[in-house]
């Protein structure tokens, strides 16, 4: 526990001193497997960012850009190394050939919706664009789904955070309960694209009845 404390604040210091675009290489990192908690110190820079303490823009930009590029990256070793190769080092990170193949049954089901979502559940996160690659999604549809999905993911962890600090507890507990997120998200998709379905419907009918 010390030793992650330690980490923890040696990447808020290194979030501090360099600004929002030091959050770049930490979430392309996560991306690709590392145990870094880049979550926890997206959550903290957005807070430094509703102080005015570094850009909200910036941090919007480096956060997506992060990544979306460590999820490439973690597609690409997982198309060129294979199954056998990533579990043999992710042996080194506690990621156990049981934990891998649950992962893989939710890629095998879900599919394209397992990569949009993945960035809001911590190992998900991690090991999205390996097992992805792996599995030989096609990367235009993984790179899709995957940019949109880095987009939801930073807005709400940047937005909140930014313009409700002082709700932190409430924050906190809306990180640790994903699901919650992730159901609201959907709802709000589903109620936009129903209301556009319904708009679009009667512009249609409009000039048919001139």
């Amino acid at each position: 526990m010390e030793d992650i404390g330690q980490l923890v604040a040696g990447l808020e210091s290194f979030v501090r001193h360099y600004g929002a675009f030091a959050v770049m290489p930490i979430l392309a990192i996560e991306a690709i497997g590392a145990p870094v908690p880049g979550e926890s110190l997206l959550i903290f820079a957005s807070i430094l960012a509703g102080r005015g303490e570094m850009s909200l823009p910036a941090l919007l930009i480096s956060a997506w850009v992060g990544s979306v590029i460590g999820d490439n990256l973690g597609f690409l070793i997982g198309r060129k190394l294979g199954r056998a190769t990533v579990l043999r080092y992710g042996a080194k990170v506690g990621l156990t050939n049981e934990r891998f193949s649950g992962i893989e049954k939710k890629y095998t089901r879900y599919g394209s919706a397992t990569v949009l979502f993945a960035r809001f559940f911590s190992i998900l996160r991690q090991l999205n664009g390996i097992v992805a690659g792996m599995l030989g999604m096609p990367w235009w549809r993984f790179a899709l789904f995957d940019a949109v999905g880095a987009v939801l993911w930073v807005s709400v962890w940047v937005f909140l955070p930014a313009y409700f600090s002082e709700h932190l507890a409430f924050i906190v507990t809306l990180a640790h309960h994903k699901i919650v997120v992730v159901s609201f998200l959907i709802a709000v998709g589903l109620i936009l694209g129903v209301s556009l379905y319904i708009r679009y419907l009667r512009e249609a009918k409009g000039p048919a009845r001139q």
